[in-house]
């Protein structure tokens, strides 16, 4: 996936590492690369995504988009390892959203995990871990999170976090009439 100077950037990742009962949210590293390319190209992971993404776009997403809202924010997506399982299974964490709509600025809740990892709980459980990261050391006031109507397992971990439905919205990054365009938004006050 490249040699080590031209990934210099990972080292700009530092992340607080946070710690689950089974998973470990930490900062990304070299060797996250190419299993994080490998979800990303499975059309199952990305099957409520516009497209899957190249290797090269998903290095760029970490070192564009992951790297950057650490440094700026002290949180983000982090790589998610289950201890005694797999060294890396996925992402989870806390972004802001690029796209404005009525509900932003805010901070959404998100993960994208390998399809070996999926229905075990880990996704739930590392996004609890980023919940509570969210609301007791970054001082959020609330968290959202958004995808498909379709994509029942996500709108099923958003119910267990707590999360409540608060109606649809249609995503300014996909034209008039894609598959993909109608969201639901779930919200997540601290209490």
């Amino acid at each position: 996936m490249g040699e080590p100077a031209s990934l210099a950037w990972l080292e700009e990742a530092a992340a607080p590492e946070l710690r689950g009962e089974r998973v470990v949210l930490r900062g990304w590293c070299a060797d996250d690369l190419e299993p994080f390319a490998a979800l990303n190209a499975d059309p199952r992971v990305m099957e409520h995504y516009p497209a899957p993404l190249t290797s090269e776009e998903s290095v760029a997403f970490v070192r564009d988009r992951v790297v950057p809202e650490f440094a700026e924010r002290g949180f983000g997506l982090w790589a998610v390892e289950v201890p005694g399982v797999s060294p890396f299974i996925g992402y989870v964490g806390l972004q802001a959203p690029t796209f404005e709509s009525y509900f932003t600025p805010c901070v959404e809740v998100g993960w994208r995990l390998a399809f070996p990892y999926w229905g075990r709980g880990y996704a739930t459980e590392a996004a609890r871990v980023a919940v509570g990261f969210g609301f007791a050391e970054a001082d959020l006031d609330e968290i959202v999170s958004f995808t498909v109507p379709a994509n029942r397992r996500s709108v099923a971990v958003m119910e267990r976090l707590g999360m409540r439905a608060d109606g649809e919205f249609e995503h300014p990054r996909l034209p008039p009439g894609h598959r993909l365009r109608t969201h639901v938004l779930y919200r997540l006050p601290r209490s």
